[in-house]
């Protein structure tokens, strides 16, 4: 299917790594050019120069997204490289783990890191997406729905970006601005495979996670990740806005029954 997106322009904040990056090469493999917004300079200079060796844009933006300059210089750089400004993908973000205990500091920094910058792209954004007709998408997390414990920061902020995806849906409709989330639940990202190989036994910690996602009994990868967000970025589809959309196996909604080792747990439910 052609997603109709050649030539169209996105900005991805975070898009050197994980899910960020798997968003990139989706847009750049559906022709797009890109604005990769990151800390990390290696990084970004590396997809860069990948890209470029093929004759693609994958124009990287060194800011830390803390800084509302950074936001704004990263929307004017699409602009003067481009002119225009299609798609912009809010992703960068940390579960940081800033609990009830960490302090009203520690708070105030986990939204800085998780939600401010996802307001102040759109905000320095919105003229060039009213002018495109264009699109934002929003990545959250199942966190806001299920809680974790000991990471409020994300959570308030997650639960604040459902809150802004519908916010601006009503707020950009008559200009034909499509807004909408993607959640992930528990996606294979580098930095998930980091942390499970520092537990004793790795394998079976995955195991015990994959047992509970219920459409496969395996974690979301990357690159399913990605096809949502571009789907819903490209003009296939073009009358969906304000809609939460999870890509995560069933794993936040689904009865927990679905997810038990053994049905029979749950006596009579599971004849219903």
């Amino acid at each position: 299917m052609d997603l109709n997106l050649r030539n169209k322009v996105a900005i991805v904040t975070g898009g050197s790594k994980g899910i960020g990056l798997g968003i990139v090469r989706s847009l750049l493999a559906e022709g797009c050019r890109v604005i990769n917004v990151n800390r990390s300079t290696e990084d970004g200079l590396r997809l860069e120069a990948e890209y470029a060796a093929n004759g693609q844009e994958c124009v990287f933006v060194q800011g830390d997204l803390t800084l509302v300059s950074a936001c704004e210089n990263a929307v004017q750089t699409a602009l003067e490289r481009f002119g225009q400004i299609d798609i912009l993908v809010n992703n960068a973000g940390v579960n940081d783990g800033a609990g009830l205990a960490a302090g009203v500091d520690a708070f105030v920094t986990s939204l800085q890191r998780n939600l401010i910058h996802y307001y102040a792209m759109a905000h320095f954004a919105t003229a060039a997406l009213k002018a495109s007709q264009g699109v934002i998408i929003n990545i959250g997390s199942k966190v806001c729905d299920t809680g974790q414990g000991g990471t409020s920061g994300y959570a308030a902020s997650k639960g604040a970006i459902n809150g802004l995806t519908r916010e601006w849906a009503v707020e950009l409709a008559d200009d034909g601005v499509r807004v909408n989330a993607v959640l992930p639940a528990e996606t294979w990202t580098p930095l998930y495979e980091r942390c499970l190989a520092e537990m004793p036994d790795p394998a079976t910690a995955r195991a015990d996670i994959e047992r509970l996602i219920p459409l496969g009994r395996r974690f979301t990868t990357i690159e399913e990740m990605a096809d949502m967000v571009v789907f819903l970025a490209s003009p296939r589809s073009s009358h969906t806005t304000g809609q939460i959309v999870y890509v995560d196996g069933g794993y936040t909604h689904l009865d927990r029954k679905c997810t038990a080792p053994d049905v029979s747990d749950f006596g009579a439910a599971d004849a219903h």
